[in-house]
């Protein structure tokens, strides 16, 4: 098999996979649907990946190298000040996480709890994916301090990690209770840990 193609089925594979465990989570997923939804042959999962940890490793890494990408242009190439690309960004997370359908959806939130205790690996490519986006969000907090724009933020890692956790936890909630309140709650806690301007 030729590496190109190889490498595109796997990816194929992973790009399929992604909106059913954001509907169904990881165990509750078999590869058989997988493999039938990406119209893949069943007993070539194997030569892709060397199991379904392996397979649940190569799927978060995917996630958030994708997330990544997002980020930079949303925190690091946006126009505007780095306050104004901050509140953005949170922003549109509150409206994905409110939309129906799980496009966009966190895959931190519905997989963080359930594979970090099923696998090591994966937990750690968790931790890895979650401290970048922190410390993404932190670069984004200290070029706003350096611009005047965060003025008020005395620890800009503190802060990145404070806010995270918040939108995690309310991404959580937002589940449980079904309506969009815990997402506003967050969105106006992140402006006072801002020193900002509460609003809509």
């Amino acid at each position: 098999m030729n590496a190109a193609p190889a490498v595109e089925t796997r990816q194929h594979i992973l790009d399929t996979a992604m909106p059913i465990l954001l509907g169904k989570g990881f165990s509750a997923v078999g590869l058989n649907e997988i493999l039938a939804a990406a119209g893949v042959p069943k007993g070539s999962f194997y030569h892709y990946f060397g199991s379904k940890e392996a397979f649940g490793e190569a799927l978060l890494t995917s996630y958030f190298a994708e997330y990544a990408e997002r980020l930079a242009v949303q925190l690091s190439s946006e126009a505007g000040t780095p306050a104004t690309r901050l509140i953005g960004y949170f922003d549109a997370w509150r409206v994905m996480q409110c939309a129906d359908g799980p496009d966009g959806k966190c895959l931190a939130v519905k997989l963080g709890a359930e594979v970090s205790d099923l696998s090591e690996p994966m937990r750690a490519v968790l931790r890895r994916g979650t401290d970048e986006i922190i410390a993404r969000i932190a670069a984004c907090i200290e070029e706003g301090r350096a611009d005047g724009s965060l003025s008020g933020v005395s620890d800009a890692a503190v802060t990145a990690a404070a806010l995270y956790q918040l939108w995690l936890g309310a991404t959580l909630m937002e589940k449980i209770r079904r309506d969009r309140s815990p997402l506003d709650a967050a969105m106006t806690t992140t402006r006072q840990l801002l020193n900002l301007p509460v609003g809509d």
